[in-house]
Order: structure tokens, then C-alpha cells, then sequence
């Protein structure tokens, strides 16, 4: 019923700097799955910048999982825009090229915490771009320092640029900072948190989405939840407008982990506030084309 865009586990319990807390495992995650009905799940390389913690995830791992559990699993590859030389002129479509062979789909989530047009992110959006068909998942934050993501500012215009700038690239947006723009901001702060007043006024994000045919929404965790469920009505109405371009994720880190997205789109489903062939194409159907996968 669901294919996942956006997941995170290890092979084996593996620290995950939130108190006690372990990543699942993969028979945890497929446990949870098959209760859920998610067929199979985008595995998300984790650790790989330094400012997500301190125990990095080898591309080998995430290989062998897939390998263990076919048709379950599929690969993407992470890459920090620091790696090789540290400079805005890495020959990044080395790596990238080379992991596409391997059988990666696409490359994220990308967490350096750097601004979206600092020439080393943009370099590597370049490579990633002239090696072709990688799409990118990228996690926003609101500020620099102290956190995790791609830096942008209130109204995104770093995203914008970038958007611009790599037409051939598709995006898959994730995060607070970004989902909490599907409605205007009445304050910065608005980025930290989930909303859930109701939509006044649209904010940057469907703007964006009309403007730029390459960007796309990746709904995992509560940020891409409550972007719909703030304001239900217009959850349901921007569902539609933008069902070729939306897919369904969960974010699961550790093995309790909420999953409130599956049961909002099936309530609205069931409702009648989506036509089935939006829940479809929202809950798989697009990751079976973007990713070039068996349906």
C-alpha cells in the first residue's frame, strides 16, 4: 500500500544521541512495516556529515541490509559537500557516479549544516545533476550552528536560487523549516516549531512548487504531517493540486517511532477529501516512477 521515501536504521542497535535511545534494526523496522502495510522503504545513509552525530553509517551497511532483505529496501547514497577536497571544485560525480552503478536512487538526506548557496553544496548539486537521475532529499534548517541542515532564511530564496539554478535536478524538500512555510509566517520562530493553527495564507512552498516543476515534497515525520493536518481542508486541496509531486515517508529513527501520516491519508481517503488515485500516487505511485522501481 505505502512505499516509504525516507527512513533511517542500522544493522544492529546502534546509539542514536536522543537520550537511550537505539536506531531499529531492520527486523524491527520490517515488523512495523508489515502492520503498517509499507512494502518497502528508501534507506536514508545516516551519520555521514558530522553534524548528526558521531557514529557515521558506511554505504556498505546500507548495501547489505538491501542485500538481506530483497525487494524490502532501497539504497541511497549521502554525500557531505566537504568530501574529497574540501573545496567548491571536488569531483563529486566520482562518488556519485560510482554509487548510482552500485544501485543507489538518489542521494540524501543531505544535513551539512551550510547554506544552500555555498559553492560546496552548490558544486555538489552540479555533480549530481551531470551524473542524472539522483534525485536529492535535503533537510532544512532554520539557523547555523547547534543543529543539523542545509541553511536557508525565512521565505527560502536560497532554495529558490538553487531551484534555478539545477532545473535537471529534482529536490525532495523535508524538515520544519521547510514545511512550515506551506503557510505564510507570521514570525521567524514559526520555523522551529510544528504549526498547527490553521492556513491563513499560503506561504513560500506551493509558490515554489508551481514556479519549479523539480521540486518535490517528502512528507515523512511530523513536519510533512502536521503541513497537512494543521489546516485538514487545505491539506486535502494541496494534496491534489500537487499529487504527482508529493510522497509518502515516515522518518522512523527509532523503533517506537510515531507514524501519524498513515492513518491522516487514509482518513482522507476514506473521508472522501482525496480521490483514491491521489491517495495512490501519494502513498506509492510516485516513488515508483521517481525511483524507477517495480510497481
Amino acid at each position: 500500500m505505502f512505499i516509504d521515501i525516507h527512513v533511517h536504521l542500522r544493522k544492529h542497535q546502534t546509539y542514536l544521541l536522543k537520550g537511550k535511545a537505539t536506531y531499529s534494526t531492520p527486523e524491527q523496522l520490517l515488523r512495523r512495516y508489515d502492520t503498517l502495510g509499507i512494502e518497502k522503504a528508501v534507506i536514508l545513509r545516516g551519520g555521514v556529515s558530522p553534524e548528526c552525530g558521531l557514529q557515521g553509517q558506511s554505504i556498505e551497511e546500507v548495501f547489505d541490509i538491501c542485500e538481506k532483505y530483497p525487494g524490502r529496501f532501497i539504497p541511497f547514497c549521502n554525500i557531505d559537500p566537504r568530501f574529497m577536497t574540501n573545496t567548491p571544485h571536488a569531483p563529486l560525480e566520482e562518488i556519485i557516479g560510482y554509487y548510482k552503478e552500485c544501485g543507489c536512487k538518489g542521494i540524501g538526506e543531505l544535513c551539512a549544516n551550510l547554506p544552500f548557496l555555498d559553492p560546496m553544496v552548490q558544486n555538489l548539486f552540479r555533480k549530481a545533476e551531470q551524473v542524472g537521475d539522483m534525485p536529492v532529499t535535503f533537510h532544512v534548517a532554520p539557523f547555523i550552528g547547534g543543529t543539523y541542515g542545509l541553511y536557508d532564511d525565512p521565505g527560502l530564496p536560497q532554495l529558490e536560487m538553487t531551484l534555478m539554478n539545477f532545473p535537471g535536478l529534482k529536490f525532495l524538500g523535508h524538515s520544519t523549516a521547510f514545511w512550515a512555510e506551506i503557510a505564510e509566517l507570521e514570525t521567524p520562530g514559526e520555523r522551529y516549531l510544528y504549526p498547527t493553527s490553521p492556513v491563513k495564507k499560503e506561504g513560500v512552498v506551493p509558490k515554489l512548487f508551481r514556479r519549479y516543476g523539480n521540486l518535490l515534497g517528502d512528507l515523512s515525520a511530523g513536519s510533512g504531517y502536521y503541513a497537512l493536518s494543521r489546516d485538514p481542508e487545505y491539506g486535502a486541496r494541496f494534496l491534489e493540486e500537487f499529487q504527482d509531486r508529493l510522497f509518502f515517508g515516515t522518518d522512523i529513527c527509532e523503533p517506537d517511532s510515531d507514524t501519524p501520516l498513515v492513518n491522516f491519508l487514509l482518513k482522507l481517503r476514506d473521508e472522501g477529501k482525496i480521490t483514491e488515485e491521489v491517495f495512490r500516487k501519494v502513498a506509492r505511485e510516485n516513488a515508483v516512477k521517481l525511483l524507477g522501481i517495480d510497481g
